[in-house]
């Protein structure tokens, strides 16, 4: 038999179920699964209703019509990109992706051939001609003017448009390079640079996420079994030591409580709080501590952070002095005031980051030698985790639902532009507190505007400094 942790990262659907599944087959229905091929790192997460409202505003906006049925399953993968980039996979195909672009403050679609045969756009496509068509299809070539049969009057120049066959089949899709009035008349040139994507295989269907929890029975439990006896092997290592869970109120942090409740019983939760955390991250240690009726030692670490930032001004990508500040010095002081010397069991996956990706499953972090950290859910994907959390009925943080996708600091300079623009939309009295202190800096430094205005605050052009488990 396999290790339950063979097909880790990998991401298969079953198209009886429509559901996404962790392993090479259904636990639901028994039948055999088909690999879903993601671009790297590859760690899919759930669509939220708010995430599935914005992915169908952005191609509504464009195309005219919705890219995620009604009823049906999706999940978004964020990939690399100069600041946001999101697949988007439904029915098993990664249909399509939205991308944040920050000059502009606004997302734009960027469709799959798949996508047309879920949303059929009554805009932004053109039509080609057979020989056209053939060279598109077998060479990937572009659209030129001579094999141009129509194209939709909204198009302009930039467009993301779909392109199509005299039957009206989707060949391919890519960027119009002028707009519809002016290729009208055109007896050669370009008129859409074709993007080349790989197959991507799409079989709609509507589930729900209990149907995808039974779905994945199988594999959750494999996973389970496997973090509970990391945990009960780790803790007997460590006889003597305090144990705690490091909480965060982050999904990860949530699911490691449970497991180790699980292995162990009740342990008390370490909570750093920064005293940048959002109100909902408030509210969901609170929640969580009494649903399941564990202890609470905060560590604070507002009035460091502050006091670095009157000298160091504020921490930025490249120079996170923040977490050692409002993080690692007051947990290490905790520690050591209350424990002497503990084991922590973090919600820290690998998939978040390749440092993660090279870390041990248990370590010490040089910053808080009297600390012994291990991460049960080493292994896990955050669709591991987010499977796990549904079965269990867990309380998870409310800010998941609201598009945000990592809890932390409500400014964490490493957020992507686009989420610190929804922080800003959605917290303007929180983000007004931040905004002060940074024009406070400006001023003071004589510093441009747009060092504010455009977030220029959170690129230093320093030495760095690693996060630590921030």
């Amino acid at each position: 038999m396999p290790s339950p942790l063979s097909f880790r990262g990998m991401l298969w659907w079953c198209d009886t179920c429509h559901t996404p599944v962790l392993s090479r087959g259904c636990s639901r229905c028994g039948g055999v699964t088909r690999r879903v091929m993601l671009t790297p790192p590859g760690d899919p997460r759930p669509a939220f209703p708010a995430d599935v409202d914005l992915v169908n505003k952005v191609y509504s906006d464009h195309f005219g019509s919705p890219l995620i049925p009604d009823g049906h399953l999706a999940l978004l993968n964020k990939v690399p990109d100069t600041d946001r980039m999101e697949e988007v996979i439904v029915g098993g195909g990664v249909v399509g992706a939205i991308r944040y672009i920050p000059e502009e403050g606004r997302w734009e679609a960027i469709p799959r051939k798949e996508a047309f045969g879920l949303s059929a756009p009554p805009r932004k496509w053109v039509v080609a001609d057979a020989g056209a068509a053939a060279a598109i299809r077998d060479r990937s070539a572009s659209l030129l003017a001579p094999g141009l049969v129509t194209i939709e009057p909204s198009v302009r120049k930039g467009d993301e448009v779909f392109v199509l066959d005299e039957k009206g089949e989707c060949i391919a899709v890519g960027r119009a390079r002028v707009d519809a009035d002016a290729a009208g008349s055109m007896e050669r040139g370009l008129v859409v640079r074709t993007r080349r994507t790989f197959a991507s295989v799409c079989v709609p269907g509507k589930a729900t996420w209990d149907d995808a929890v039974a779905a994945n029975a199988g594999p959750l439990s494999e996973h389970e079994e496997e973090a509970i006896g990391f945990i009960r092997n780790v803790g007997q290592g460590h006889e003597g030591f305090s144990q705690n869970v490091s909480y965060s109120g982050g999904k990860d942090s949530l699911v490691t409580l449970i497991l180790v409740t699980k292995a162990l019983g009740k342990v008390p939760l370490l909570f750093a709080d920064t005293g940048l955390e959002f109100p909902e991250t408030y509210d969901n240690v609170r929640e969580v501590a009494a649903r399941y009726g564990l202890p609470v030692t905060v560590a604070q670490g507002s009035e460091a952070f502050w006091e670095a930032f009157s000298t160091r001004g504020p921490p930025a990508r490249d120079f996170r002095w923040c977490c050692r500040a409002a993080k690692l010095t007051p947990v290490d002081r905790v520690i050591r005031n209350t424990w002497g010397e503990c084991l922590s069991f973090i919600g820290q996956r690998k998939f978040e980051s390749s440092r993660r990706m090279a870390s041990h499953r248990v370590w010490r972090n040089p910053h808080i030698p009297a600390q012994v950290s291990a991460a049960p859910i080493h292994h896990w994907t955050a669709l591991h985790v987010w499977l796990y959390l549904f079965r269990e009925k867990a309380p998870y943080n409310r800010l998941y639902e609201q598009g945000v996708d990592r809890i932390g600091c409500f400014m964490c300079p490493s957020s992507d532009l686009a989420v610190i623009r929804h922080v800003i939309s959605r917290y303007p009295a929180l983000w007004e507190t931040w905004d002060t202190r940074l024009k406070e800096w400006q001023k003071a430094n004589s510093l441009p505007d747009s060092w504010v205005e455009d977030a220029g605050w959170r690129i230093r052009g320093g030495s760095g400094e690693e996060d630590y488990n921030c």
